[in-house]
C-alpha cells in the first residue's frame, strides 16, 4: 500500500484546482501530516504556469489513477466524475471544496469543508487561521492567484465578501499590488494560439450527469471572441468527437470575454433543447450570446442541470 496521501483537485485543472493541491500540501506539513502530496489530474494550462514561474515552483506530478484503498484528499471538487480513476474505490480522508455536492459516497467518515465561496483556496486561507498556522509569502501568493482566477479578479458573480477580504489580506502577505498581478496573470490565461481544437475545449471541462445523461461544459477565457470564432469549424468538430467518445448529450463549449464580463457558447449534441429552454434563446448556428454571464458555476451549471 502506497505510505502517500495524495491531495489533488479536478481533471483538467484550473489555477484554483493546482494552487488549492499545494497549498494543502503546505498546510497539511506544517500540521505534521508530511505524507501528503500535491497531485495534478491533467495538464497545466498558461494561467496556471504564469504562477508557477513567477513563484519558481514545479507543478504537482501527474496523478493518472489510484489503486483500491489509496489515502486521498479532495480539493475543489467532489463528484467522481470529475475526479482520479479509481476515486470509488480510494479512501476519502477530507474534502474542500467550494461546489455543489453531488456524485458523492464514502465508507467512512471523514473531514468534509465546503462554504459558497468563489474560491477554494479562500477556504484554506481560513484553514490557516483555525489551525494557528502562518501564512508565508508562497502560499500567499499561491491562494491569491487562485482567487483571482476563480472570481476574475473579483469580478464574478461568485465573488463573496469572504474572498474578498482574503486577498486584500493576502495581497499584504505577499507584498504585492493584486490588481496589476491579477490582470497580467489572467491575461497570460487567454493565450489560446498554441492550442489544438481538441486541446481548446478539454483545457477547462467539466463532465456532470443527471440522472443517465451526461453533458460536459467546458469554458475558456479570452479577449476577443472573435478570435476564438474563427476556429469555429474546428471546434464543433472536435466537439463532435467528445461527444461520440463519451456518449455525451449536450456539450457547452463556453468563450468568456474577461474584460467585457460575456459568454459566447457553442452548444451541440442531442439535448441543445435544454440551453434554449434554460437561457430562453434560440440558438442560431449553434451558438447564444449570454449577456453578463461569466461563471459556469452559478451562471450556466445551475440552469442546464435543471432543464436537463
Amino acid at each position: 500500500m502506497n505510505e502517500k496521501t495524495y491531495v489533488f483537485g479536478h481533471k483538467n485543472p484550473d489555477t484554483d484546482s493546482i494552487c488549492s493541491s499545494m497549498v494543502e500540501e503546505i498546510l497539511d506539513h506544517k500540521n505534521g501530516w508530511n505524507q501528503v502530496e500535491a497531485r495534478r489530474l491533467g495538464n497545466i494550462n498558461k494561467e496556471t504556469q504564469y504562477v508557477l514561474d513567477y513563484l519558481g515552483l514545479e507543478a504537482p506530478k501527474l496523478l493518472e489513477k489510484v489503486e483500491e484503498g489509496q489515502e486521498v484528499l479532495l480539493v475543489d471538487h467532489n463528484e467522481f466524475s470529475q475526479s482520479v480513476e479509481g476515486i470509488e474505490n480510494a479512501k476519502i480522508l477530507g474534502v474542500t471544496d467550494h461546489h455543489r455536492i453531488a456524485d458523492f459516497k464514502t465508507e467512512a467518515p471523514l473531514y468534509y469543508t465546503a462554504k459558497p465561496y468563489g474560491c477554494t483556496s479562500t477556504i484554506l486561507f481560513e484553514e490557516f487561521k483555525i489551525c494557528g498556522q502562518p501564512v508565508e509569502k508562497t502560499e500567499a501568493m499561491l491562494m491569491l492567484s487562485a482567487i483571482i482566477s476563480d472570481t476574475l479578479l473579483l469580478k464574478s458573480p461568485t465573488t463573496t465578501e469572504y474572498d474578498k477580504k482574503a486577498l486584500a489580506e493576502l495581497a499584504k502577505i505577499a507584498e504585492i499590488d493584486a490588481n496589476i498581478y491579477g490582470i497580467e496573470m489572467l491575461k497570460a490565461g487567454t493565450d489560446l494560439d498554441d492550442f489544438s481544437e481538441e486541446e481548446l475545449i478539454n483545457l477547462d471541462a467539466k463532465k456532470s450527469e443527471k440522472g443517465n445523461k451526461k453533458f460536459v461544459i467546458a469554458q475558456v477565457n479570452t479577449v476577443s471572441i472573435e478570435d476564438v470564432l474563427n476556429r469555429k469549424e474546428g471546434i464543433e468538430k472536435a466537439i463532435w468527437k467528445e461527444i461520440e467518445n463519451n456518449n455525451l448529450q449536450l456539450f457547452i463549449f463556453a468563450i468568456t470575454d474577461i474584460l467585457n464580463s460575456n459568454t459566447q457558447i457553442i452548444a451541440l449534441g442531442e439535448d441543445t433543447a435544454v440551453v434554449e429552454k434554460g437561457f430562453e434563446k434560440k440558438l442560431e448556428d449553434n451558438m447564444a450570446f449570454l449577456e453578463g454571464v461569466v461563471s459556469r458555476k452559478k451562471q450556466i451549471l445551475p440552469i442546464v442541470d435543471k432543464n436537463m
